[in-house]
């Protein structure tokens, strides 16, 4: 039973989809999945598809494909590009502006980025269109080389199989943050469905492919560090998957132009599927994406197994142990590799001019400070999202060199001609990684090892706690208002000694004193840091319906490779009393 003011919401909602059956713009498929909504008894699957209008998260659009406002369909895929070309237009008044769009493998892309670019093209701005599914650092990448004005990438990144997704892109290729995002709202939120210009100016529309590609791979061999020990261990044995998306032909063809020889690729998980049919989730995240590479791996006795995402800007690694067993390194294990190597490299040959910098995110390892610090190259923190890092690159560009920035859930840019994660980038410089720890006698994993001896040893989990629809959503609002309210005073046991709160952009300190946060903006993110190092941040994920919280437990007794397992169960322990002590 619904309360009364589901009641009203229900009405609401009903009201709405009535209007979409009224009108003569929406097909007859889309009506008649909005009648059956309207025909059921269970109002859920109507509330959740008419209660909000999409708008634009960390970057642009996300959610289920489907009719309704709250659902990603050509009408509100066509009302988001709309109102984008007329803020275009506007900010851009004169002739001969252009943006790029993109698609992934997901189901409907094709359709969805047709849709964009014919808008595009019928509110007289010229459109370069990939031919065909295109990683998403390679649509970042073209804007940039192409001195587009702005781009669209049709794509819900790791999302499951129902989702699909609309990246925007301003003129650096970096994804839209505000005011950009709030202007493009303003103008989408003017939009009719009957002012949307459905029909394109073919002669306003590029197709773009084969050369595109040649021009990214060669910006990609602006990452390598170090060719020579590539060129030593080019016989490193790698098993990669693209998990039925966009990096099949990039990333291989990278390898090869960096100089590995011995690549192997998953068969069932190259052929594109928007389906995903080999893996529950096709995300880089989830251990259980990775099975078919391991398999593979196993039988080719190879030295580490590579994937990336559908829209092959995330990666995942898996690297063999001590015992030459599997181990799936994490985000923040992969992030930490990165930025090591990159400095202790860069500097034993010479590179580094005193002037670089590394960013994160603020819920990424602190292991990656301690690395900057004792080494001298800056770092800087920013919000979650890579939009934020490309912020920090363009603030700093002419000033400063960026040589990384990476953030936990599997994303880096290992050089600064995108500004967005970068999996074909990252992958090849892993390899190299990979490459430089076999060249001296080591392995990815005893390179980890090594790191966490001389910088220290952390552990992260992150917990993310699902709330779907409407109910969900009112739900993880609550969760976060209750924890402002009434924050915790000790995790697990361990007392908090620093309480930030980026809403206010407030540090509060255990004797009562508050300092300012400087950051660029507010955000939905609550930060609390314990007497013996233990770091949680807890935030409302800007694509999902999930609240998510981003444990990290220091132990300094790690004193060697014997240690890690001791180390890792401690904090696993030390994590469900964090758990306990958050009513999770």
């Amino acid at each position: 039973m619904f309360c009364i003011m589901d009641n009203e919401l229900i009405k609401k909602c009903e009201a709405e989809a009535q209007k979409w059956l009224a009108s003569s713009v929406y097909d007859a498929e889309t009506k008649a999945e909005i009648r059956a909504m309207l025909d059921n008894e269970d109002k859920t699957a109507l509330v959740d598809a008419f209660y909000q209008t999409l708008e634009f998260g960390t970057g642009g659009l996300r959610g289920i494909m489907g009719a309704g406002t709250n659902r990603m369909n050509k009408y509100i895929v066509g009302a988001a590009t709309q109102g984008f070309a007329n803020y275009i237009n506007k900010a851009f008044p004169e002739g001969g502006k252009s943006v790029v769009v993109g698609h992934d493998c997901r189901n409907n892309g094709r359709m969805f980025a047709e849709t964009v670019a014919n808008i595009f093209s019928a509110n007289g701005i010229r459109v370069f269109l990939f031919e065909s599914l295109r990683p998403t650092p390679e649509i970042s990448f073209a804007i940039r080389h192409l001195g587009a004005v702005a781009g669209v990438n049709v794509t819900a990144s790791h999302n499951p199989r129902e989702y699909n997704g609309y990246k925007a892109y301003r003129d650096d290729g970096a994804q839209v943050l505000a005011p950009h995002d709030k202007g493009i709202i303003d103008e989408v939120n003017k939009v009719r469905i009957e002012d949307v210009k459905f029909e394109g100016n073919k002669e306003l529309i590029d197709i773009i492919g084969g050369e595109m590609d040649w021009d990214y791979l060669q910006a990609v061999k602006e990452a390598m560090v170090d060719q020579d020990v590539i060129l030593r261990q080019k016989d490193l044995n790698i098993v990669y998957s693209p998990m039925h998306g966009t990096g099949r032909v990039i990333i291989p063809e990278a390898l090869r132009s960096w100089g590995f020889q011995n690549i192997h690729v998953v068969p069932e998980q190259m052929v594109i599927d928007g389906n995903f049919p080999t893996v529950v989730s096709p995300n880089p995240e989830n251990a259980e994406a990775m099975t078919l590479g391991m398999k593979l791996g196993t039988r080719l006795n190879a030295d580490l197994v590579i994937a990336s995402d559908p829209d092959a800007d995330r990666l995942a690694i898996v690297c063999r142990n001590a015992k030459g067993e599997w181990e799936i390194l994490n985000g923040n294990q992969t992030c930490m590799m990165f930025c090591w190597y990159i400095i202790a490299n860069k500097k034993k040959l010479g590179q580094l001019k005193g002037n670089e910098f590394l960013v994160k995110t603020i819920v990424t390892t602190e292991v990656i400070a301690e690395i900057a610090k004792k080494n001298g190259v800056e770092y800087m923190d920013c919000y979650t999202g890579f939009k934020w890092i490309a912020n920090e690159i363009r603030i700093n560009e002419g000033k400063k060199k960026y040589i990384g920035g990476g953030e936990e859930s599997f994303g880096f840019l290992p050089f600064d001609k995108v500004r967005d994660k970068d999996s074909p980038a990252s992958i090849c410089l892993i390899c190299e990684i990979a490459a430089w720890a076999r060249d001296n006698g080591m392995t990815l994993y005893d390179l980890l090892m090594n790191i966490y001896k001389e910088y220290g040893f952390s552990k992260e989990v992150t917990i993310n706690v699902v709330r779907p629809g409407k109910t969900g959503a009112d739900e993880i609002k609550q969760m976060m208002t209750n924890f402002r309210q009434n924050p915790p005073t000790d995790l697990g046991g361990s007392k908090i000694c620093l309480w930030k709160d980026y809403q206010t952009l407030e540090a509060r300190k255990a004797d009562g004193s508050v300092e300012k946060i400087s950051m660029p903006a507010t955000s939905n993110v609550l930060q609390w840091f314990c007497e013996d190092g233990t770091k949680v941040s807890v935030r409302p994920s800007g694509t999902e319906p999930k609240i998510k919280f981003y444990c990290e437990i220091k132990d300094p007794t790690f004193k060697c490779a014997d240690c890690y397992e001791r180390c890792t169960n401690a904090a696993l322990e030390k994590i469900e009393a964090i758990k306990k002590s958050l009513g999770l």
